[in-house]
């Protein structure tokens, strides 16, 4: 291997190690990240540190991002199991929140309270549509192929705005379409916070995916998907 390659290597590696003390701090201190904290856990000058990520902002959108994608990829791959749109919808629902049970840490950075006085740069865009626009696909196979019941139409003015989506969406697609295909999306994502942070305790215990499950169901039923009941 060039000497080159040599120093690409070992700055990605240390990137990596940056990184994963970064989450580590996650735990204990929330988004409030520290770059002289990180770089005292690595025995390493802060200054070594800023080689790697110019500023603390930079830090965390490395984190936000390799969030967004983590949980993108698992949502892709359980909807990659089933063949039907509702199972589809239920798998890749269910994998988001076993992502976000099994590290709640990075699921509040992502998920939770904006970190005070970041600014979330345009890099993060894609990674954070990931599983929204998977949504979107579902909902779009099924109403291509009549598999969407009709459902009242949606007025108003967010109607309207919605309008403008759906020809987006997919040509012909009626707003309420996308408007439940977005409430699905936020129905998932709020019930998952509601379960992380405690909206739960001592009403539901016992079997929360089974509450989960509930609430999918409910959401999908919402899109049309008349067999989720």
């Amino acid at each position: 291997m060039s000497a080159s390659g040599v120093r690409a290597r070992v700055r990605a590696e240390m990137t990596e190690e940056i990184k994963t003390v970064a989450r580590r701090h996650l735990a204990t201190d929330g988004a409030n990240l520290s770059l002289r904290a990180v770089a005292r856990d690595l025995g390493m000058a802060s200054s070594a540190v800023y080689r790697y990520f110019a500023s603390r902002d930079e830090l965390l959108t490395a984190l936000i991002i390799d969030a967004y994608n983590s949980v993108g990829e698992r949502a892709e791959q359980a909807a990659a199991t089933k063949t039907d749109e509702l199972g589809k919808f239920l798998a890749l629902t269910h994998a988001v929140r076993e992502w976000a049970l099994t590290d709640p840490h990075q699921w509040a950075l992502i998920y939770g309270s904006p970190v005070p006085g970041y600014q979330a740069p345009q890099d993060t865009v894609g990674p954070a549509t990931r599983v929204i626009l998977l949504i979107a696909s579902l909902v779009e196979s099924a109403y291509r192929n009549g598999r969407i019941a009709e459902r009242a139409p949606v007025t108003g003015r967010y109607a309207e705005e919605l309008a403008v989506v759906a020809e987006q969406f997919t040509a012909g697609a009626p707003p309420r379409l996308v408007a439940a295909a977005m409430s699905a999306f936020l129905h998932m994502s709020g019930a998952i916070s509601g379960e992380l942070f405690g909206q739960l305790n001592k009403s539901v215990d016992e079997d929360r995916r089974g509450f989960f499950e509930f609430q999918m169901r409910g959401a999908a039923y919402l899109i049309g998907l008349t067999d989720a009941l």
